[in-house]
């Protein structure tokens, strides 16, 4: 499962580091439709993931989706080579994200039932840890490619990694069968009926539904890190030129994603043992930080770098940890459909923030773009560590409402 999100995210974070580029440089477009771009493909993305964590609930079979899942990014990412406005490129990254989103909750329901409760965050953070290093892959392959060919033709490269993931998750990731819900019941009697959608949504843990609180609040302000490079550019351009500052970018930006692959390991390991809640709750108020300085963002090297530098710890942070929490939180019959509202709940906050964020930055400055993504930031912070309670040993168990 690390492998496959290795090679996932090389193919379409190849395509993310260049897609602000793409877009400003050829079709002509600028920093409120990247942010619609972003945050429509994250709403896309959202749609699919609470249902389909529900359905592998249902079925008792994670699997197919997330093949179904890992195909559709494979193959409609990299067909953005082949746009010819920005409409085009939108339609086909919703595709490819919506992918995302089908196999998002199951694989990680398939990933905590993989490992032993105390090795969660572990286990979390291995599998970020090896999703972001193709995360700096894909990039640094953007970067080396510039020089040498087209934003469309580094598109094309992309369908590489991204048939290869597709491959090794069908061909060698094994799953536990699991008898669906319509064959369980309880001390031997007859089997229970199927809760429907909503009634398992209702079903799910009253400290799982408070946890959401907070994710929900940070997720509001937690835009789409293309952001960051975007506005690295923006800084640079006057400089050193247009073509240099892309460039200069996607370098930072593959910074990022390389410091967000080395703490997420740490980081999932600190919070087995003093805690998820205290370890994601310092990276929400990071984001904040890290929000705040990028609206004074200047054009010194080392000031970028620091910045980089923080947002790839808070989203090693975040992403890693907010997973295993979850599961800590949920029961394993109900963890599609955990990982799903999850998912969903985030999906939601990213087509907030992002497209916010993109036509704050248009219509006012960056510097109030930022800071409304940092005054989120903390206050989702401030309330993860009112609502979520320390962590307890015992099983979790589901109860009729909040």
């Amino acid at each position: 499962m690390g492998l496959t999100s290795l090679l996932s995210d090389a193919g379409h974070e190849m395509a993310t580091a260049i897609l602000p580029f793409f877009l400003t440089l050829e079709l002509g477009a600028g920093p409120g439709v990247l942010g619609l771009i972003e945050g429509a493909s994250d709403g896309a993305s959202s749609l699919t993931k609470s249902f389909a964590g529900y359905l592998s609930d249902r079925s008792g079979k994670r699997k197919p989706l997330v093949n179904a899942g890992y195909l559709a990014t494979g193959l409609l990412i990299p067909l953005m080579g082949v746009a010819k406005s920005w409409p085009q490129a939108l339609v086909l990254r919703m595709g490819g994200w919506a992918g995302r989103g089908a196999r998002g909750p199951p694989r990680d329901a398939l990933l905590s039932e993989s490992v032993r409760d105390e090795a969660r965050g572990r286990a979390f953070g291995f599998h970020r840890a090896m999703d972001t290093i193709g995360a700096t892959i894909g990039p640094a392959i953007a970067l080396l490619l510039t020089g040498y060919l087209g934003y469309r033709e580094i598109f094309f490269v992309s369908l590489v990694p991204g048939m290869a993931a597709f491959l090794i998750v069908s061909l060698l990731v094994k799953e536990a069968r699991r008898p669906p819900p319509e064959g369980r019941g309880t001390d031997g009697d007859a089997p229970t009926k199927p809760k429907g959608y909503l009634g398992a949504m209702k079903g799910l843990p009253r400290d799982f539904k408070l946890f959401l609180i907070g994710v929900g609040v940070f997720g509001l302000g937690n835009f789409a890190n293309s952001l960051f490079a975007l506005r690295a550019q923006e800084v640079l351009a006057p400089g050193m030129g247009r073509e240099a500052a892309s460039v200069a970018a996607v370098g930072l930006y593959t910074l990022l994603n390389f410091v967000y692959a080395a703490s997420s390991l740490p980081l999932g390991a600190l919070s087995d043992r003093i805690g998820k809640r205290a370890v994601l709750s310092f990276g929400y108020l990071l984001s904040a930080v890290t929000c705040l300085l990028t609206a004074l963002l200047t054009d010194d090297m080392l000031f970028l770098l620091s910045v980089f530098f923080l947002a790839g710890v808070f989203t090693g942070a975040t992403d890693t940890v907010e997973g295993a929490a979850a599961a800590d939180l949920l029961p394993t019959e109900a963890r599609g459909t955990g990982y799903g509202l999850l998912h969903t709940v985030n999906g939601v906050g990213d087509f907030v923030s992002s497209s916010l964020v993109g036509l704050l930055w248009t219509t006012v400055s960056a510097e109030v773009a930022f800071g409304y993504a940092a005054a989120l930031s903390a206050l989702g912070g401030a309330l993860l560590l009112l609502v979520m309670r320390p962590a307890r040993s015992g099983r979790p168990k589901p109860d009729a409402g909040p």
